[in-house]
């Protein structure tokens, strides 16, 4: 099975193609259905119409289609993904991204995008300071670009992106002049994953629990990290907690701790025994993929379709 992951490479990355506009509510749906309806809608004048934004709107919901794979772009142009299709369309599992496992595969699908994503990847995957300001974390992003990227990027470009990521994921500070439609239109904030000081110009990213982060989605994780590494159906949980180098991992982009990684992945096990198992060896635990042949996008239509509550 071929894996959803774009993994890292130096000739490939992109920064500030969502024209300065942060992912809002409304708009992979309201995109990809029209999309849907018209192949041709975002080079269309009838596009700012239709989905009823300006142009450089019309031009950030393409690209947040894009980097979170519910379109992709092949040799005939763009086309709706498996898992766009699955889940945005009409008759999808989520179209309003009413459930927060949806948020979590979303955060995902950026977070594993380096060549659409860059900013994303890096900041979730390379970036591990528990507690920085913008300016810290702009240096650091644009460091990293200087040192592994090939193609040349405007420095103001690849530091803006940091201030789109801290607006996508964390709520403004109280008392701060934050647009109220911002907030309220912000989707990815509900997952708690970056928090502000209500006292000083720092942000905190630290590891921790989330016990709102559904199993389901650690399961589509871990099995797209088996679905990168061809013939490989043994990971440690140190390769699942902090990857390897420039590489993604289901630790590092939830933002787990160790033991709360080793925990989820239990739970998977118990939900999945026919396709997973955990052993120690010598000190090292380490997860089997037992079978190598089910779709991740299985662990989602699990999860959604299930009867009763959409619980994890």
């Amino acid at each position: 099975m071929d894996s959803l992951i774009k993994p890292f490479t130096s000739s490939k990355a992109a920064f500030g193609r969502h024209e300065t506009f942060a992912l809002r509510y409304g708009w992979l749906t309201k995109g990809f259905q029209a999309f849907h309806q018209d192949p041709a809608i975002f080079n269309s004048d009838a596009a700012t119409v239709t989905l009823g934004v300006g142009k450089n709107m019309v031009n950030a919901i393409r690209y947040w289609l894009r980097a979170t794979q519910m379109i992709a772009t092949t040799a005939d142009g763009l086309q709706a993904t498996e898992l766009g299709t699955a889940l945005l369309s009409e008759e999808g599992w989520d179209p309003y991204l009413e459930d927060e496992a949806t948020l979590w595969l979303i955060h995902w699908m950026l977070s594993t995008n380096a060549e659409l994503a860059t900013a994303w990847y890096w900041f979730f995957n390379g970036f591990h300071k528990a507690e920085f300001n913008t300016e810290e974390a702009a240096n650091d992003l644009a460091t990293f670009v200087k040192e592994n990227i090939k193609t040349k990027h405007s420095e103001r470009t690849v530091k803006h992106d940091v201030n789109v990521i801290l607006k996508m994921y964390c709520q403004g500070k109280q008392g701060a002049k934050v647009e109220m439609e911002d907030i309220l239109d912000a989707p990815l904030t509900s997952l708690k994953l970056i928090t502000a000081s209500q006292h000083s110009h720092y942000y905190q990213c630290r590891n921790s629990a989330h016990d709102n982060l559904p199993i389901a989605i650690i399961a589509f994780a871990l099995n797209e990290m088996f679905n990168q590494r061809e013939k490989i159906d043994v990971l440690s949980v140190s390769q699942l907690m902090y990857g390897d180098k420039l590489g993604v991992a289901v630790g590092n982009v939830f933002k787990l701790t160790e033991s709360d990684l080793l925990a989820k992945l239990e739970r998977v096990i118990e939900a999945y025994p026919q396709l997973f198992s955990i052993n120690e060896t010598a000190g090292i635990h380490q997860i089997s993929r037992i079978e190598n042949n089910h779709s991740s996008l299985m662990f989602l239509r699990d999860y959604f379709t299930k009867t009763g509550s959409k619980t994890s």
